[in-house]
């Protein structure tokens, strides 16, 4: 025990006592924990400049571009009749889109026949072009309904009679967990497992590529204080992730404390195989920045297969197996969903399989690699 002591507070003392491995895990998070919510603060794309092109000038088409100008999604840059005007704004990516009302708009819909405007989108950036499209789509619809409720009245009793026949079913939208249905609630959370995971791995790395330089380790070569350094590695990894998850979520207000049993448990079980993963990567490098080279080009990568933001049923079926060996893989998945989705431990069960697959053999490998590097040293 005394060894394990030793290997844990030795591993502490050298942490706190290297000012750039100190930096970079947590200095690191805390910058990004600021920083990397703030582009997302408003959560949902409000104000997307379009135009419209109104080429009927009826009362119906003025009564249409008010609509547009008052709905909060949009900014209506300019009314103009000429297509080629709008097509050069959006060329010049002045607008997100646009809103084309064809001569003879007001004359169709007088006389009952089908009328038809065009919507006409961006496509550059994603949410810019949702919240143009959208907002052009709502306020037409809303012009088209007032027409519709108008026609039906003439042959009900009452206004009401004719909103109710024009829709017998109504709608009622409730998002369950992501309640704004934000991009910043959709994404930080997810990408805080990744800062943790990078930032840990880099910050052993370092370290332990720092000891190699300086010719040995400060404790000693045996089992106990290899599992003296885990312990550590895994409180920081917890300090880390209860970082995020206890102050982060709740001063960014996002959605947070689903399932906060099932979230400590689990936080406990992504902390010790992240920290056997560390130390058996930090065990290959023998100088301290090449660590951080290599996990900087690498950090995309793990995104992009971790399923956030792209379906894994998309990846190649190589890349959909190789993925659950990175702890991120099933990390993201289970923070998100005991944290946000307040998903029971049950529903995460592939998750908590993959981790408690990976702990034992991340752990016995960088075992070997303590004693077999530590004879190379001697």
């Amino acid at each position: 025990m005394s060894r394990v002591w030793a290997g844990f507070s030795g591993t502490w003392r050298a942490l706190l006592g290297d000012l750039g491995v100190l930096v970079l895990l947590f200095g690191g998070g805390l910058v990004y924990s600021f920083f990397y919510p703030l582009p997302y603060r408003q959560e949902i794309v409000q104000q997307a400049p379009i135009v419209v092109v109104d080429q009927d000038r009826s009362a119906l088409s003025r009564q249409i571009t008010r609509y547009v100008r008052a709905h909060p999604a949009v900014q209506l840059l300019e009314v103009t009749p000429d297509v080629a005007r709008a097509h050069e704004l959006l060329w010049r990516n002045e607008a997100a889109g646009a809103l084309v009302l064809p001569a003879g708009l007001n004359s169709a819909a007088l006389s009952g026949s089908k009328a038809e405007v065009a919507l006409v989108g961006h496509g550059a950036y994603l949410m810019l072009n949702k919240a143009a499209l959208t907002g052009l789509t709502e306020a037409v619809a809303t012009v088209s309904a007032g027409i519709e409720i108008k026609r039906l009245s003439a042959s009900t009793p009452s206004d009401r009679a004719a909103r109710e026949q024009r829709q017998p079913l109504q709608l009622n939208a409730v998002p369950l967990f992501n309640v704004r249905e934000g991009y910043g609630a959709y994404l930080v959370p997810g990408v805080a497992v990744l800062i943790v995971q990078q930032t840990l791995l880099m910050a052993v790395a370092m370290l332990m590529g720092g000891w190699r330089e300086a010719g040995g380790r400060p404790m000693a070569h045996d089992l106990g204080s290899f599992a003296g350094v885990w312990l550590a590695w895994t409180s920081a990894a917890a300090l880390h992730c209860a970082y995020w998850f206890g102050f982060v979520l709740w001063f960014q207000d996002y959605p947070r404390g689903g399932n906060l049993t099932g979230l400590l448990a689990f936080t406990l079980l992504f902390s010790a195989t992240l920290a056997s993963l560390a130390l058996l990567i930090g065990s290959a490098f023998r100088t301290r920045e090449r660590s951080v080279q290599l996990m900087i080009g690498l950090a995309m990568p793990i995104l992009f297969v971790a399923g956030l933001s792209w379906p894994s049923q998309a990846l190649p079926p190589l890349l959909q197996g190789l993925r659950w060996l990175l702890p991120s893989t099933a990390g993201i998945q289970g923070f998100v969903a005991l944290n946000q989705l307040g998903a029971s431990w049950s529903e995460i069960a592939p998750e908590v399989l993959s981790l408690s697959a990976l702990l034992p053999v991340f752990t016995g490998l960088a075992a070997w690699r303590w004693r077999a590097t530590a004879t190379a040293e001697t």
